[in-house]
Order: C-alpha cells, then structure tokens, then sequence
C-alpha cells in the first residue's frame, strides 16, 4: 500500500511536503540504485528549485520541510537545531514502555562507509542526544512471537530535542523496546510478525507535526501530516486511531 508525496503547505519562500516511506529525500551514494527521490519530484511538481533544510531516513515517512532559496533554506535549518522547534514523531516499539521518559544518551556517528566502520567505536566522538517521549496507547496481542504466550507493543509520540542520525531508532533500542519494522536496530521475529500477521513490512516511524517560525514573515506554522498507507491501516487494525489524535 504505497502512497505518492504530496505538497501540504507552499508559499512563494518554502514547501513542506509529505514524504511517503520508502522515498530518498536526495540522490545519495549510500543507495545509489533508488530511483524515488523526493526532491526531483518536489521539484517537478512546483516548478521551483527547491534547498533541502532538514532529512528524514529512507523508511520513515511524514512532514519535511524545503527552501526556495538557499537564504531561507539556511535561517529554516538554524531554527530547526533549536530549542525553538518542535518536530514530533508517531512510532510503535516492542513491549509496553515507560509512560513518558527523556532519553539522555550520547550517540557515536553512524558510519555508513567502510572506511567508517574500519575505525573501533571507541575512537568515535559521542555527540548529545536527547528525546522525549509518551506513551499514547498499547496492546498485547495472543501471539507468542518471543518466549512469552502473548506480545506486547506500544504507541508513541516522540518530540526530538536533538537531531543525531537514527537517534530514535537508537535511543529506543537503548531502553530495549525496539521500534517494529526496523532491520538495523530492531528484532527480526516482531518484524517478521508484523510483515506476516498485518502485512506491514514497513518502519513503524512517522514524522507526525512540524512547528517552527516562519523564516520571513515570523508566524507560526504549525504543520501537520497524518499516518497514511500501512502505517494507518495498522492504526486502525489495532484500536489506535483515536489515540493519535488526543
């Protein structure tokens, strides 16, 4: 259940844009062969020259955020590693998690070269990563997908107070409730699970609300873009929908 990208907001200074999971937000070495790339269709679809201000990981689908000048794109990213941007997330992780929690936990760089990976983790600076996080809802389910006779999964919101590189994937992995589809920092019996019990073989990360200033006029734009595709489906399939909007 694909979904295409979609502008939400445009002006004649920015565009904020849905992207769907799967979509590279720019060409990249790391996966050269992919062949959606959200910009180049942002860009087709506007007609403007659009500045990246900010990523989003190739499985994790919502709002993103671009320039129409590389002045603006500039003041959008400055505001955007500050304290005075929100950037809110919807994700299902494995096992029933703290109520709400900030996760204070330094992250090494993720090295995604060989050249990278050559180096011990020891000699990679760590670099300050803090994410907040509630839990909206959960659900234990009758299946037996570890050692236990039931599974248990969790709803929640995540607000990112730093911007490290697979910082939630990470930060939930270091409390050992794993987010649900991802094959890097996740357990593979609950994806496999998922992809086979709901058919959702995706990331269960979406990036749910944007707030920040407007780099021109000053007015606040509060951005909003909802679960779409299996990520919905699944929401519905487990009684969630209306917690995602409370």
């Amino acid at each position: 259940m694909s979904c295409e990208p979609e502008i939400i907001f445009e002006d004649e200074h920015l565009l904020a844009a849905y992207k769907p999971e799967g979509w590279l937000v720019h060409r990249s070495e790391i996966d050269r062969h992919e062949t959606r790339i959200l910009l180049q269709y942002l860009r087709d679809l506007s007609g403007y020259h659009l500045y990246p201000v900010h990523r989003l990981d190739k499985p994790t689908s919502g709002i993103i955020i671009f320039g129409k000048s590389g002045e603006v794109a500039a003041r959008l990213q400055q505001q955007l590693e500050s304290e005075y941007s929100l950037k809110q997330y919807l994700a299902v992780c494995r096992g029933y998690c703290p109520e709400q929690e900030t996760i204070d936990y330094p992250l090494p760089p993720v090295a995604d070269f060989k050249h990278q990976r050559k180096r011990p983790k020891s000699e990679l600076p760590r670099q300050e990563a803090i994410t907040l996080f509630r839990r909206l809802a959960t659900v234990e389910l009758p299946y037996a997908v570890d050692r236990y006779p039931t599974s248990r999964y969790s709803l929640v919101e995540v607000q990112l107070k730093t911007g490290r590189r697979h910082q939630i994937r990470r930060h939930f992995k270091h409390i050992q409730h794993p987010l649900i589809g991802c094959p890097k920092y996740g357990k593979s019996s609950h994806n496999r699970f998922f992809s086979q019990q709901f058919d959702c073989k995706r990331l269960l990360l979406h990036a749910v609300k944007l707030e920040i200033r407007h780099p021109v006029s000053d007015t606040l734009l509060a951005l909003r873009a909802e679960p779409r595709g299996e990520f919905k489906k699944l929401m519905e399939l487990l009684g969630w929908s209306e917690a995602i909007n409370h």
